[in-house]
């Protein structure tokens, strides 16, 4: 069962994670966007850990959908917006529930995609977070359908992850700041793809135990 111990530890480490690859993520972004996804991404979460000592006392619910508009508000560019929406319908899926079974889990990362979908209007192969998202959530339930262990589903949705971020290396990009460059967004790995992959990655190392 995920806890809301467990959601706090995963939320500290992915501050942890976006800090660590601040460099990584901007270097991405700079040969395809305004170089500043991996700067973004680290304001946001040092300021989600900021606001996690006013939730305590709540509910997972509140705990996600703090962590979605704290995103919103501090995160710049498209990622702030799609960030803070995966996070903000999290929260509204799992309800008032107290602690998560892995079909909740499943519920909660599906209804964070679909948010995304309909925030960002982005489609697989545009070269977008939504190439590592979809394959991801897709790898979790088939996993947990099949009756895996929520460790053993997270760790095959961050390696459906992996995969995605990679295959956008050769796409051109049709969405976002990347699709102004045409042909020349070929041949580069997409930041937003990049961090979605460090979230399920965070995910699945933070809950192996689960």
């Amino acid at each position: 069962m995920i806890t809301k111990q467990s959601i706090f530890a995963w939320i500290h480490d992915l501050a942890r994670v976006y800090k660590e690859n601040r460099q990584y993520l901007t270097r991405l972004d700079s040969a395809i966007g305004d170089a500043d996804h991996g700067i973004n991404m680290d304001r946001g979460f040092t300021k989600v850990l900021d606001k996690l000592p006013d939730v305590e006392e709540k509910g997972l619910s509140d705990i996600l959908k703090t962590v979605g508009m704290t995103l919103v508000s501090t995160v710049g560019g498209a990622s702030g917006p799609l960030y803070g929406t995966f996070f903000m319908r999290a929260g509204m899926a799992v309800g008032d529930k107290e602690a998560l079974t892995n079909g909740d889990v499943v519920e909660m990362f599906d209804a964070g995609l679909q948010g995304v979908l309909q925030r960002g209007k982005a489609e697989l192969e545009d070269k977008t977070m939504v190439d590592a998202m979809v394959p991801a959530v897709n790898a979790l339930k088939a996993s947990v359908e099949a009756g895996e262990s929520i460790s053993q589903a997270l760790k095959a949705a961050a390696e459906a992850a992996e995969q995605g971020m990679q295959a956008t290396i050769p796409l051109q990009a049709r969405k976002g700041r990347a699709s102004y460059l045409g042909e020349r967004s070929i041949g580069h790995q997409d930041p937003g793809a990049t961090s979605t992959y460090l979230l399920f990655k965070s995910a699945a190392e933070t809950w192996s135990d689960e």
